[in-house]
């Protein structure tokens, strides 16, 4: 019952009861919608920390937990009935006004109803709705942008640029790894094999899996650990006491800084990891090498991190199409 329904039936009941009874009624309806609006404030916000936890259980990072709680508590506080009462129509109706208000491009909205979709399938799994809003509302359709790699130049003006040992050992290491900055920033000192030039880093899910360096990313990392005056355990710390473990944003932070120095676009740790893809997918390594190396759970990611050489197709179409 809502509160219209409630104006509507004691407005048909004038007669029967007289103006005084009316208001003592409204207002107790008033105060029962309150409670009850409360009630399923409360309800959402513990279903939606069940569903984090379900998530930090299954190895997801804080940063993605963040993301989802962010998503989905928007979501829920834009709708004004219990969780089981949530129709596809409501879902719809969300994504909609977003994007009339300017709000989303249609890769966020995508994101939004991936999230969304994996929120209502745990409700369903764990029975707390009886069907799932979601199934009818399909993969929002965008404009797929062309991903550029690094080329040599861009690696080596990016490495000149470089004002400390500490942060070209970072470009090295990024760059001979295809490593994500979240596993970078995770390594510690004992992590690294020097003799075998390999690392074991925590990918997502919690899976571990080893990384290879080069020999030039192996000087540089010697000569970095070399100039510590720190006893951190972390592999990567900040430039000044106390020495704190290296962060994300920190990697980030120097990235920027480059990019704004030498006029590059586009310079973020992740670049690296699709540069590596595309340069070994390019040289004749089999592409399921590649997804293990990369730590991929399906090759379709692979494949969508590497950038095929234009003109390597051209020289394909010419050497087996003429």
């Amino acid at each position: 019952m809502t509160i219209e329904t409630v104006n509507l039936v004691l407005d048909e009941a004038k007669g029967i009861i007289d103006e005084g009874q009316s208001r003592q009624l409204r207002a107790l309806f008033q105060k029962a919608f309150e409670k009850e609006g409360a009630r399923q404030e409360k309800d959402k916000a513990e279903m939606l920390d069940l569903f984090l936890t379900a998530k930090k259980v299954e190895g997801c990072s804080r940063r993605t937990t963040r993301y989802y709680k962010y998503v989905i508590a928007s979501f829920l506080k834009s709708i004004n009935c219990k969780l089981l009462d949530i129709t596809t129509d409501d879902i719809r109706s969300y994504l909609n006004k977003m994007f009339e208000n300017g709000k989303i491009s249609n890769v966020s909205a995508d994101n939004t109803r991936r999230i969304l979709s994996s929120f209502f399938a745990w409700l369903s799994e764990e029975d707390y709705v009886i069907r799932n809003p979601m199934k009818r509302i399909h993969k929002i359709k965008a404009m797929k942008p062309v991903r550029e790699a690094y080329t040599d130049e861009m690696i080596e003006t990016i490495k000149a640029a470089c004002t400390s040992i500490r942060d070209l050992a970072i470009i090295e290491l990024l760059s001979s790894t295809g490593m994500r900055v979240g596993e970078l920033v995770r390594i510690n000192k004992t992590d690294v094999d020097f003799e075998k030039r390999e690392i074991i880093v925590l990918g997502k899910g919690n899976k571990q899996r080893r990384v290879y360096f080069d020999a030039k990313t192996k000087l540089h990392l010697k000569s970095y650990l070399t100039s510590r005056l720190d006893d951190n355990e972390a592999l990567f710390v900040s430039m000044f006491s106390p020495f704190n473990r290296l962060e994300i944003s920190g990697v980030e932070i120097v990235l920027r800084k480059i990019g704004t120095k030498t006029n590059l676009s586009k310079v973020h740790p992740h670049r690296f990891r699709r540069t590596l893809a595309t340069k070994a997918i390019d040289k004749g390594m089999p592409v399921e090498q590649v997804q293990i190396l990369l730590g991929h759970a399906k090759i379709d990611t692979t494949l969508h991190y590497a950038i095929v050489d234009q003109n390597n197709v051209r020289n394909s179409y010419h050497r087996y199409l003429e």
